[in-house]
């Protein structure tokens, strides 16, 4: 059995999954530190990738380490399985991980049309954390957002740094049909959906600017450890915006 190891970073596991993967996990809660860490051992992977080594998936406060087992045998002659040894590669990894200091990150300002058609939840939202609509606004566009990974569809960004003063539960009836562009809310996250798909976060608003594009080079608007910044616009605005992307 694998066990945590508690060495540089407190309690971080690495268990495996399946017979070709190994997840590294920092931690259990969301924080700006342990995705720090995530970033900090995915660009090592990258940098100094080990024989057999074929992707890292980053997670919220995990990252999941797929490798070929045929190639990681034949090219370290160990006695030892696959996955334990390239669990020990990735315990020497952790072991001298560094992480970002003052890492650059991009910040990108999304702009949003709030409430109405477009954020038909918005004043449920308001009410259920006491607060007008308009103070939902404030609160949604003061914060500055780290984007912890790009899941759930293509392109779709989770955020971290919403306010407590906002938060709100998902719909208990999640809709069929999602329209692209649409600015959520589900406990103590925020996102954007990028492509109209079915959901349960609480809409609040639509911003007209395309966070996924399929035939695009970087089809993703967005990566992780980027900064979003959202920015409240009228219906008109919103109106030009689409004119002028389109």
């Amino acid at each position: 059995m694998i066990q945590p190891i508690q060495k540089k970073f407190k309690m971080i596991q690495i268990k495996p999954l399946g017979e070709t993967a190994l997840t590294v996990q920092f931690g259990k809660e969301l924080s700006i530190s342990s995705n720090q860490k995530v970033k900090a051992l995915c660009l090592k992977l990258q940098e100094k990738a080990f024989p057999g080594f074929i992707e890292c998936v980053p997670a919220f406060v995990s990252v999941t380490v797929f490798y070929d087992p045929f190639v990681v045998k034949q090219s370290y002659k160990a006695e030892n399985t696959p996955s334990l040894i390239v669990q020990g590669i990735l315990e020497d990894m952790v072991e001298t991980l560094v992480e970002p200091e003052n890492s650059s990150s991009r910040t990108i300002e999304i702009p949003v049309c709030y409430g109405g058609e477009f954020g038909p939840d918005l004043e449920f939202v308001a009410e259920h954390n006491r607060l007008l609509a308009e103070e939902v606004i404030r609160l949604h566009t003061f914060a500055e957002y780290p984007v912890y990974m790009i899941g759930f569809a293509p392109g779709f960004p989770y955020l971290g740094g919403l306010s407590n003063k906002i938060n709100a539960p998902r719909r208990s009836s999640p809709r069929t049909s999602i329209p692209a562009g649409s600015v959520g809310i589900a406990g103590n996250q925020t996102g954007v959906y990028p492509i109209s798909t079915p959901g349960g976060w609480q809409l609040i608003g639509r911003t007209p600017v395309a966070l996924f594009k399929p035939n695009s080079d970087q089809p993703s608007l967005l990566a992780a450890g980027d900064i979003v910044k959202f920015k409240s616009i009228t219906r008109e605005e919103y109106e030009q915006y689409r004119e002028r992307l389109e």
